[in-house]
């Protein structure tokens, strides 16, 4: 199944403030369900998980991931 993974940044350790007017990055994985396309995307970033929710009432997974001095707001949903 194809996945689209949408990650925006929320904060960076080096200005220790939230980051405003960033734009969101779009990329498409094929996975077999949203653990597995989280997992595909941190791989590929070459980041790390720090959380993930995959509610089973809600087409939409939501993770926070790190890299490098940044912190991201993940959202991985099929389509």
């Amino acid at each position: 199944m194809r996945y689209t993974i949408e990650s925006r940044e929320l904060t960076s350790e080096h200005t220790h403030r939230p980051a405003v007017e960033v734009e969101s990055r779009r990329m498409e994985v094929e996975a077999a369900d949203p653990n597995d396309a989280i997992s595909r995307y941190v791989e590929d970033v070459e980041a790390e998980l720090v959380s993930f929710t995959s509610p089973g009432f809600s087409r939409e997974s939501i993770a926070t991931v790190k890299k490098e001095d940044s912190v991201f707001l993940v959202r991985v949903y099929a389509g």
